[in-house]
């Protein structure tokens, strides 16, 4: 038996060894590519790109050996490649197994000030001759300016202390302070490693058209007595993101920090700024501060992990605001506080995952645990004032008033559309939520179609659909009478950021 096992194994190699599809043919030249061309995207000067890939198709019927596969420029090229695992910028005799395929990796890292042209392209060169084959490479480079904390004699990067947590010790973060009185301009982007702080006293200016990318775990602080000023103009906005630039990374929430207006920070101005994909848009904290510790006007906020903007016992003043798809809610106005919004879209859309708070959270407490037990601390609401705003999203009940008991609490809903269906009547005994008292509520429009164009993809303008045109309260129109993008409010206006268009 043992010797028959011997001769069946000996044939079996004897007639896989001499069979025709295990031999590699030469490539006829007709291999076929995912994609002619490979865009990596925009990189900053001397930052490693994102890892792209080619897929490389053999459609024939048998293993075949491809001579050559190198980039066009050789050695010198900036790109690299890796082939089957293999780094390099050139392999030979490479092979491919019948109706199969294989992966080619590519990469860049490029220095702005060694290439002329800021579109550096080559391309991925197959075989020669009357065989050759080639895959384009190209990729936009931008000179940035970049942020980053020092490091110490021992090596340890520079940190800011920015609080204490419950146990009385220091709350720190990696970062660092601007030396003095600074402004960003639209000369070239600013690319952020870490928190960037604006110390006591001073004052940081953000120039129209100002592109800043904060990397992750980065983002904005304003100390006690500094102020930020971002002065955007309504066709040259100020747009703060991630600086993973790649078409997927578009609409990820959660790629970077929060713009942070901590306690004392006073007179700040946002004016025609996009910020998109952060854990938190803004964070606001102001105590016993008369004046709006932010005024911020034409401005959008989009694809916040948790708040859009997070005010607690602070002062905010709002015009032309428009904020969407926020993991919790779009605005929370927290532990009481002065908030004013005139002609304002909140809405939350949010798809990622389940979401437990509406689009708008009002509340005048904050809570901590005590020996083991919450305890509720009652704040001051001294106002919470929403005039031709529109309140929405893909929940049923898109705003909550939650009261506690032994502080003011002052609210006025006025010409606004408000998402607000009771299915349940669980919110009906409850006075906030009288729609009839016309000392709180004046003209709303419950359920109403707003009418967006896309709110999945932050498109919120309003079309001609919607129960928000010509019913908004002409008094606060007229103290704002451009919408978002500048035209002309009609008379009456639209509710919300918007006016409304034909979508056709």
């Amino acid at each position: 038996m043992r010797k028959f096992l011997i001769v069946v194994i000996i044939s079996i190699i004897a007639f896989t060894s001499c069979r025709k599809d295990f031999s590699a043919e030469l490539s006829s030249g007709n291999l076929v590519f995912s994609k002619d061309t490979v865009f990596l995207d925009t990189v900053f000067t001397n930052i490693g790109s994102s890892t792209y890939n080619l897929k490389v198709y053999n459609k024939s019927s048998h293993a075949i050996s491809i001579p050559s596969i190198k980039l066009g420029r050789g050695e010198n090229s900036l790109y690299r490649l890796n082939v089957d695992g293999i780094p390099g910028k050139q392999f030979q005799d490479v092979e491919i197994l019948a109706k199969d395929s294989m992966y080619v990796f590519v990469e860049t890292t490029i220095d702005f000030n060694q290439v002329t042209n800021p579109i550096y392209t080559d391309s991925i060169v197959f075989d020669s001759g009357d065989k050759l084959q080639d895959v384009k490479l190209v990729t936009l480079v931008q000179d940035a300016h970049f942020l980053y904390p020092s490091k110490d004699a021992n090596g340890l990067v520079e940190n800011l202390k920015i609080g204490l947590d419950s146990e009385g010790n220091e709350i720190k973060v990696n970062g660092f302070y601007l030396d003095d009185n600074t402004t960003f301009t639209n000369e070239k982007p600013y690319v952020i490693y870490g928190y960037c702080a604006v110390p006591n006293g001073k004052t940081l200016t953000v120039n129209a058209g100002a592109n800043i990318y904060f990397h992750a775990n980065s983002g904005l602080i304003i100390d006690k007595n500094a102020t930020l000023i971002m002065n955007g103009e309504t066709n040259n906005t100020i747009n703060i993101e991630s600086d993973r630039l790649e078409p997927e990374f578009s609409n990820v929430p959660g790629q970077w920090g929060t713009i942070w207006l901590r306690a004392g920070s006073k007179n700040n101005l946002i004016e025609n700024t996009i910020i998109k994909n952060a854990s938190a848009g803004i964070i606001i904290d102001s105590i016993g501060n008369n004046n709006p510790t932010l005024t911020i006007k034409n401005s959008q906020i989009y694809n916040s992990s948790n708040f859009g903007i997070l005010g607690r016992e602070t002062n905010i003043y709002g015009e032309n605001l428009v904020v969407n798809n926020s993991g919790q809610s779009s605005l929370a106005c927290t532990v009481g506080g002065t908030y004013n919004f005139v002609h304002a879209t909140f809405a939350n859309f949010w798809n990622q995952s389940l979401r437990q708070f509406p689009s708008v959270l009002i509340n005048n407490y904050f809570t901590y645990i005590k020996d083991g037990t919450e305890v509720i601390e009652p704040r001051n609401l001294q106002a919470a004032n929403f005039t031709n705003c529109i309140i929405d999203g893909n929940n049923s009940i898109e705003f909550i008033l939650d009261k506690a008991e032994g502080a003011d609490f002052n609210y006025n809903f006025k010409n606004n559309l408000l998402r607000f269906n009771d299915f349940n009547q669980t919110y009906a005994d409850i006075a906030e939520y009288n729609f009839e008292d016309t000392s709180f509520y004046m003209n709303n429009i419950l359920n109403g179609n707003a009418d967006f164009k896309n709110p999945n993809n932050n498109e919120l303008i309003i079309g001609e659909n919607s129960d928000g045109i010509q019913n908004a309260e002409e008094t606060a129109s007229q103290l704002v009478p451009y919408d978002i993008l500048g035209i002309l409010r009609s008379s009456p206006a639209d509710i919300g950021a918007y006016q409304h268009i034909n979508f056709n």
